[in-house]
C-alpha cells in the first residue's frame, strides 16, 4: 500500500484532523542512512509528522523544516516537507545503540535528551517563520503538541509511531494530528478527550490494520468526521548533480582552485538523501570557469 494522508473535518469544521501512514518512507530513510532503530523511530517520528504539516502550507513553494536538536546521543534531527508531502530528513548521529527502555520500547527519549524543536517555515517571504520551543519530553508528538499550544496558539493532540520487524526493517509507521478551532464548543472538546483516551497508540492502530481514514474515524468518533483530501506521501529529495554544481559554484574561485590543486577528485554527499556525486579534477576546472 502507498504511503498517504488523509485530511478531515468533524463536528461542523470545530476540528480539523490529518492522518496518515508512512512505512514505505521511513523505510527508504531507514535505507538511505543505515539508521539503527531507535534512531529509525526518532526520525520516522519526524518524517511523519513533517508530511502532515507539510499539507497545512498554502503556497506551492513554502517549504517547512522540523529541527531538533538535544544533548541525547543522536544529537539532533532535521527533516524538511513541502505543500504537496514531500519530505525528506536525516539523524546527526546514525548509528545510536541504546537498551530498551523502562517498558521495553526504543528509547527515542534518551537518545534525544533534552533540547530545542524549531519549526522553520520559509513561505518565500524575506525572513522564514521560525517558532521555537524547548522539548518536554523528546517523545516528539508530545514536544509538537507542546509546539502547537504555545507558538500557534492551536490546541492539538499529535500521535506519531514507528513499529520495527525483528529484523529492524520498519513494520508499521504513521501518525494523527487533531487539532481545535477557536469556536470549539465545550462539548466537542469533551467528546474528542474522551476518543483521544481510548486509544492506546499509533502503531496499535496500524498494527491491527487500521487505514488512516479508520484511525480518524476512531479518533473523531460521534464527531460527524468528513474526508476532505487524501494525498499520497513519500521521502523524496530534490539533490541532482546540477544542484550540487551550483553550491560548488558559489563557494568561490579561490576554494575551487584549493581542490583542484589537490589533484584528487572530491566526493560530496547529501545530508538529506545520502546521494553521492562525485567530480572529477576535470570538472572541477569547469567549474572554476564558470564561477565569479
Amino acid at each position: 500500500m502507498t504511503d498517504y494522508i488523509v485530511r478531515a473535518t468533524a463536528a461542523e469544521a470545530q476540528i480539523r484532523a490529518f492522518a496518515c501512514t508512512t512505512r514505505q518512507l521511513v523505510e527508504k530513510a531507514r535505507q538511505a542512512h543505515n539508521t539503527s532503530p531507535v534512531v529509525t523511530a526518532a526520525l520516522g517520528r519526524l518524517l511523519s509528522a513533517g508530511a502532515m504539516m507539510g499539507t497545512m502550507l498554502k503556497g506551492e513553494k513554502d517549504i517547512l523544516t522540523l529541527q531538533i536538536k538535544g544533548d541525547g546521543p543522536v544529537n539532533g534531527l532535521t527533516v524538511t516537507a513541502d505543500s504537496n508531502a514531500n519530505v525528506k530528513g536525516y539523524a546527526n548521529v546514525p548509528d545510536v545503540i541504546l537498551p530498551a527502555n523502562s517498558i521495553g520500547k526504543l528509547d527515542v527519549v534518551g537518545a534525544i535528551g533534552q533540547g530545542v524543536l524549531s519549526v522553520i517555515k520559509d513561505m518565500g517571504l524575506k525572513e522564514p517563520y521560525v517558532g521555537q520551543t524547548v522539548l518536554q519530553t523528546g517523545e516528539i508528538a508530545e514536544d509538537l503538541t507542546y509546539y502547537f499550544a504555545t507558538s500557534e496558539q492551536v490546541p492539538s493532540s499529535v500521535g506519531l509511531g514507528v513499529l520495527m520487524e525483528k529484523d529492524n526493517t520498519v513494520k508499521q509507521a504513521g501518525g494523527f494530528i487533531i487539532q481545535l478551532m477557536p469556536f470549539a464548543e465545550d462539548s466537542v472538546i469533551d467528546k474528542l478527550e474522551q476518543n483521544l483516551s481510548k486509544v492506546s497508540s499509533v502503531t496499535s492502530l496500524l498494527d491491527a490494520g487500521n487505514t488512516p481514514e479508520q484511525m480518524l474515524e476512531l479518533l473523531l468518533e460521534g464527531l460527524n468526521p468528513e474526508i476532505t483530501d487524501t494525498m499520497t506521501t513519500a521521502f523524496r529529495c530534490n539533490c541532482d548533480k546540477q544542484r550540487v554544481e551550483k553550491a560548488l559554484i558559489s563557494i568561490g574561485k579561490a576554494e575551487l582552485q584549493s581542490m583542484i590543486d589537490d589533484g584528487e577528485e572530491i566526493e560530496v554527499n547529501c545530508h538529506f538523501c545520502n546521494s553521492h556525486y562525485k567530480f572529477s579534477v576535470d570538472e572541477l576546472k569547469d567549474l572554476y570557469r564558470r564561477a565569479k
